[in-house]
Parts: structure tokens; C-alpha cells; sequence
């Protein structure tokens, strides 16, 4: 899987345009992986969504993960789930979801990022790297908790939480993370726009990092 740009749904951000259509945007900016997250609609609702969002993953060959929901994950064949501290422990969810389907997990420490890795999570995703509207009660754990974590685990590493075109070059260079995920800085304004600049921005970091190996 290419986490190099890891983009989260809010329908916040896209007001009235259908969620299928503002991930078809996305995917065309050049976005690696989807990731579908609904907190405060029902499971029918989500599941309805989630058939047409799997549709335009499915037809781009771009994986659809399931934020915090196997149950949806398994009712549409998404190609995997991801799930935060407070969420089902990953070795529960993997026993669900078998051993082909895609498990990350949320961290923002050592410690947790340890647990998940043991407990059979395929990737990290690691933050609020800064403070971010998303997720207003999240500590930010800066570039330099990101990179310690990087730096202790074998698994693959997302950094999340508060990061833009602006600074996305930046926490790619210094942390030595495989990818970059976000919500806002791909879903609000001009997606498909927003998506190719902050991809040119992680290309660069990643290509200047190997120039300094």
C-alpha cells in the first residue's frame, strides 16, 4: 500500500457535494489511500455511503479503509479499517477482518505505537503531529514525537493532525514518515487542486531526504 498521501473524509468540508464525487477529486489530485470517516450518521447511512465510495476507490485501484467501523469495513469489502485507542484493540479487529485486509491503528506514543505494531496493525497513524479544528482536544506531539516513534517502529508510519502544504515538507524531511495524512488540506476548497500541490510538496521532501542519505 502507498501511504504517501493518506486522505480522510469530512463532509464538513464539502458542504453539499456528494462524498463520492469529492474522493473521485481527491484520487485524481493524486491521493494513495482513502480513508472514509462518519461520526454522527447512522449505519445504514454509512454503509449506503460507503458502497459509492468503494465503487470510485475500486475503479481507481486506490484502497478504501474504514475509520473505526469493521462492521461497515466487512459489509462492503472495504480493503481495510482503522481504528484508534479507544476503538476495538488491533489484534481483536485482525481476528475479525482476517489476514488480508489492511489494520491501522492511531498513536501518539511509544508505548502505543508498540502495542499496535505487536498486535498485528499494518501501518501507524501517528499525531496530532500540530494542534488541528479536527480534532480540537488532541495533544500535538510535534516533529520531534513523530520522529521517535518513526524511529521505533518496523511498521509504516502516517503523520496526522494540523498538517498543510505549508508545513507538510518540513515533518516529511525531519521525521522520516512514509506519508502524510489529512483532512482538510485535501476536502476543503478545491480538492483536486489541493491534493496535487500538497503531493508535489511530499514528493519533494521525500526526494530531498534520499539526496541526504
Amino acid at each position: 500500500m502507498d501511504l504517501t498521501l493518506y486522505a480522510i473524509t469530512d463532509r464538513s468540508y464539502i458542504k453539499d457535494m456528494d462524498i463520492a464525487d469529492a474522493v473521485e477529486l481527491a484520487i485524481k489530485g493524486g491521493a494513495t489511500v482513502i480513508q472514509l470517516r462518519e461520526k454522527d450518521i447512522s449505519s445504514r447511512e454509512f454503509y449506503e455511503i460507503a458502497l459509492k465510495v468503494k465503487e470510485v476507490t475500486k475503479r481507481n485501484k486506490i484502497p478504501l479503509i474504514i475509520n473505526d467501523r469493521v462492521d461497515i469495513a466487512l459489509a462492503v469489502d472495504a480493503d481495510g479499517v482503522h481504528v484508534g485507542q479507544e476503538d476495538l484493540p488491533a489484534d481483536v479487529v485482525r481476528r475479525m477482518i482476517g489476514p488480508h485486509k489492511i489494520v491501522g491503528v492511531s498513536a501518539r506514543t511509544v508505548e502505543e505505537a508498540l502495542k499496535a505494531q505487536r498486535d498485528g496493525a499494518d501501518y501507524l497513524g501517528v499525531g496530532a503531529v500540530f494542534k488541528t479544528p479536527t480534532k480540537p482536544e488532541a495533544e500535538a506531539i510535534g516533529i520531534e514525537g513523530l520522529k521517535k516513534i518513526k524511529e521505533t517502529v518496523i511498521i509504516p508510519v502516517v503523520a496526522i493532525g494540523g498538517i498543510t502544504k505549508d508545513n507538510a515538507y518540513e515533518v516529511m524531511l525531519k521525521s522520516g514518515v512514509d506519508g502524510i495524512s489529512s483532512v482538510s488540506a485535501v476536502f476543503y476548497g478545491d480538492i483536486e487542486n489541493n491534493t496535487r500541490k500538497l503531493l508535489e510538496v511530499i514528493a519533494k521532501a521525500i526526494n530531498d531526504r534520499r539526496n541526504l542519505k
